[in-house]
């Protein structure tokens, strides 16, 4: 527990150190096309620079608890900010595809210490009592690195080089790393060493590792159609059901499971995966319909998701003030499973004439869902754990919410694709030369193409190609409004879930001067 001057810029320095981790998971989403084009490689293939990111902070985010025991967390935690740091210089010094991937799985090892360690110490800087407003401290860099990452993605992809994506990491990390240095208290290693785990290592990194690449690159190969993604699911579901045996019967775990014995974690775990299906959907799904329908660039997508975010950021505090005087967090977190569902119903009623006005107030809606979710979520996860089991259980927190995340996203991925083939076979069932609407177009088409210039036989062509292209849209939009609607159904549904979990506070009667809890 730390005090003054020093509570604030540790404070500042974890947050500092989320936020510029949980940017680089978005950030480098809105140039892959430039990447692609620079490293002459093809968007499938320049897509691992986004996929081995995101394995790596999936593989090492439950064993940060196991490694910062081992190496001491103060230097674990300043060896990560440093690895991250050099790591995004090397990204930025990249002179081709294969070797900027390596040094963003490297980045990714980095950065995913940096998630959970920080939320650790940040609990233990604040006394139990101010839990709740740690968990609000902590839950801004959770909502906004993710949303700002766009924003900052897209205006730098528009004025400079995509290098400067991974360079701006460097003041960042190395001011990190310097405030930890000074400010954060030595914690020493334990005085015995410990065995290590290395066959749970290598079962966690086949096990995690595999999953995601399937989870990453399922869509784009046609899922059970390419035998690679066969062999990658049997390996990670045989690798992960050894690593669960393993971690219950050995002394030393890498991933202590048995703190999942608490009913809270458990609880909050399996909401928090709901959490990052959702949080991350909305982030995939958003910027494909305002970029590829309404025809926003990157920076504008990012730049609308910003008064939400920041209406977020405002109260997160708040919130965790909140919980301390008393408020149960289920109650909040039913509020937001509803806000967000409204969310993705007000998007699913937009159309090929929509703009930032009509997106604003659903996407404030988003912002203020996210932070009720992430703030008590963050605080129930850990309220029933020992101090010495927060960091594992933060860490297996933090694992579900990425997690929920990475299957969000393969998912809603694959719905748009099936629904796509739905609707465009619905369109085009009327698009015919029966049709008198369709006539009507296509003619229409015919004499504006003709008077631009064309002439007959070459209008009727781009006619055509025209009502092509009209049906081509209108599918996406049916698409994009079919999966926003599909969130919105999928976060309704959890209310009664968070509802079952609420328990009846005991009805207390006093007998003489004893309380006697009332039975019924």
């Amino acid at each position: 527990m730390e005090t003054g001057f020093r509570k604030w810029i540790i404070v500042i320095t974890i947050i500092t150190s989320t936020i510029i981790e949980l940017i680089d998971s978005t950030i480098v989403n809105v140039s892959i096309n430039t990447m692609s084009g620079n490293l002459g490689s093809t968007l499938e293939d320049t897509a691992w620079v986004i996929t081995s990111y995101a394995i790596a902070n999936v593989i090492i985010i439950p064993m940060t608890s196991f490694l910062a025991q081992t190496f001491g967390r103060k230097q674990y935690y300043i060896g990560s900010i440093i690895l991250f740091t050099v790591a995004s210089a090397l990204c930025g010094f990249s002179t081709n595809l294969w070797e900027l991937v390596f040094f963003r799985f490297c980045q990714g090892i980095g950065g995913g210490a940096l998630l959970s360690t920080s939320q650790a110490i940040l609990f233990e800087t604040f006394p139990p009592k101010d839990r709740g407003l740690a968990s609000g401290i902590f839950s801004l860099g959770i909502i906004v690195g993710p949303s700002i990452g766009p924003v900052l993605g897209g205006y730098i992809v528009d004025n400079y080089q995509w290098q400067w994506i991974f360079n701006v990491n460097i003041p960042i990390g190395m001011l990190a790393a310097l405030l930890s240095f000074m400010y954060l208290r030595d914690t020493p290693k334990p005085p015995v060493q410990k065995s290590i785990d290395w066959w749970g290592i290598l079962l966690l990194i086949v096990g995690i590792g595999s999953l995601q690449v399937v989870l990453e690159r399922g869509q784009t190969d046609d899922w059970f159609a390419a035998n690679y993604i066969i062999v990658l699911t049997a390996t990670s579901v045989i690798s992960l059901l050894l690593l669960v045996w393993r971690q219950l019967s050995v002394d030393n775990p890498i991933i202590n499971l048995k703190v999942l014995k608490s009913g809270t974690l458990a609880i909050s775990a399996i909401m928090t995966f709901v959490l990052g299906f959702g949080l991350l959907s909305a982030l995939f799904v958003f910027p494909l319909y305002t970029q590829r329908i309404i025809g926003f660039t990157a920076f504008q997508t990012g730049t609308i998701l910003l008064p939400g975010t920041m209406m977020a950021a405002l109260i997160s505090p708040f919130l965790g003030k909140m919980l301390q005087s008393g408020i149960r967090p289920q109650y909040l977190i039913i509020c937001g499973f509803g806000l967000t569902a409204a969310f993705g119903f007000m998007m699913s009623r937009n159309n090929l004439e929509s703009g930032d006005a009509n997106f604003l107030l659903a996407l404030i809606f988003r912002g203020l869902g996210a932070a009720l979710l992430i703030v008590p979520l963050t605080a129930l996860a850990v309220s029933d754990l020992k101090p010495a089991d927060i960091p594992q259980g933060a860490s297996l927190n933090n694992m579900m919410r990425q997690m929920g995340g990475s299957f969000g996203i393969a998912l809603t991925n694959t719905y748009i694709a099936h629904r796509e083939a739905i609707n465009r076979t619905a369109l085009i069932t009327h698009v015919t030369a029966s049709d008198d609407v369709t006539l009507q177009r296509r003619q229409s088409f015919v004499r504006n193409f003709m008077a631009h210039g064309a002439n007959y036989l070459h209008a009727v062509q781009q006619s055509i190609e025209a009502l092509e292209r009209t049906v081509v849209r209108q599918t996406f939009l049916l698409s994009y409004m079919d999966a926003f609607l599909l969130l919105a159904i999928l976060n309704a549904l959890c209310i009664p879930l968070v509802i079952v979990t609420i328990k009846r506070r005991p009805v207390v009667k006093m007998v003489g001067k004893v309380e006697i809890p009332d039975a019924h």
